[in-house]
């Protein structure tokens, strides 16, 4: 299940018990802890790389799947867009059923095929395959397709709580894993044979990588372009996305349920007289992965929906080959309702230029609640 959705079902019970008795809340750190994450050793380094080199081919094929009903957005546009604008192997999106998909918390796209199609031209399966967070972890059709690309010698790599599909897929028995903070007890205790490792954005075990939250599928592209094309290419595309260092370095308690996030989750909502919904122009050749960072974002907030908008209501074409459908025929949208272009915004600038925007519209609780989602870490330089 999305994070995002995970959330919105926790804050039920959090209004529940937030109106019988405040001592729970009360009970919840103030604040999580924030310290600059140790480097990572060479050594270490070095086995990530070895163990994501490309299995079958020397230009890979890498497929990322999704469900049609409600795949994490940025789960599933990010490492398409950062991998592509490296052009170091082909990436095909893919659904497992015929027509588009509707992302979640924002977006609708048309995948490039379904798992079917896919399977018919590549009997020999995938080198990568990517998994994101989907509205249900136990979907029958992609978790076959994922156990079958896995016993073809693909590499899984389940993004943010993507990791749960791949859990219920039956491969992280006896694994080293991670997933999104607010998921990792779950994880646990449906897959206690699995073996959680913290303060790490990206774990490799033997054919099965995971990630922590949404935010780290940049790092986590990033590295499988240097274990496919080597550091120079990763590190140009780490530049053109505007992270220009990276590397698996995370401070897992920065990320847990606080008495702030509570308390954001409960007012936002409880404020419904004051949601709206922010209008972003579609438009031919946009970056796919700014696009979904900020629709994401500004998504999040409990206080916003973002909605794209275009003159005619048929798919335009993203910078990287995505086809977006836009949610709202229209030729303009409210100017205190508009936001703001995306233009050639690198990706990572992007998402700080909106997070700043959350501030300015909704204040910093709000965009410390944000970026906990995304479990985004707010120093730039150990992304």
């Amino acid at each position: 299940m999305n994070s995002r959705r995970i959330l919105w079902g926790a804050l039920g019970a959090v209004v529940f018990v937030a109106v019988i008795g405040g001592a729970w809340i009360v009970s919840l750190p103030t604040a999580p802890s924030v310290a600059a994450p140790p480097a990572i050793a060479q050594d270490e380094r070095d086995a990530t790389i070895a163990a994501l080199k490309p299995p079958k081919r020397q230009r890979p094929l890498i497929a990322i799947i999704g469900i049609n009903d409600a795949t994490e957005t940025t789960d599933y546009l990010m490492p398409y867009g950062i991998l592509k604008r490296a052009d170091v192997a082909d990436v095909v999106t893919l659904a497992t059923r015929p027509g588009p998909m509707t992302l979640f918390p924002a977006l609708k796209v048309e995948p490039h095929a379904t798992v079917a199609a896919f399977d018919a031209r590549h009997p020999d399966g995938a080198d990568y395959v990517i998994v994101p967070a989907m509205s249900r972890d136990d979907d029958p059709e992609a978790l076959q397709w994922i156990r079958n690309q896995s016993a073809k010698k693909a590499i899984i790599i389940g993004v943010c709580a993507g990791a749960k599909v791949v859990g219920d897929a039956g491969l992280l028995h006896g694994k080293r894993a991670t997933t999104h903070w607010y998921s990792i007890k779950e994880l646990r205790g449906k897959h206690p044979m699995m073996r959680y490792v913290e303060d790490r954005r990206l774990v490799v075990d033997d054919g099965v990588v995971t990630t922590t939250g949404i935010t780290a599928s940049m790092p986590m592209s990033l590295t499988l372009i240097e274990a496919i094309a080597g550091r120079d290419k990763a590190r140009a595309v780490g530049r053109d996305i505007g992270l220009a260092d990276w590397d698996a370095r995370h401070e897992s308690d920065e990320f847990k349920f606080t008495r702030p996030f509570a308390m954001t989750a409960i007012g936002n909502t409880a404020a419904f007289w004051a949601h709206e919904r922010l209008g972003i122009e579609l438009k031919e050749g946009v970056d796919e992965v700014s696009l979904a960072l900020v629709t994401d974002a500004w998504s999040r907030t409990y206080r916003s929906q973002a909605v794209t908008f275009a003159s005619t209501a048929g798919a335009l074409q993203s910078r990287n080959g995505i086809r977006i459908l836009p949610d709202k025929v229209a030729t303009n949208w409210p100017a205190a309702r508009l936001l703001p272009a995306i233009d050639n915004a690198k990706p990572a600038d992007a998402l700080d230029s909106t997070l700043g925007g959350i501030a300015a519209r909704y204040g910093t609780r709000t965009t410390d609640f944000v970026a906990m989602q995304l479990e985004y870490p707010r120093h730039r330089s150990t992304q």
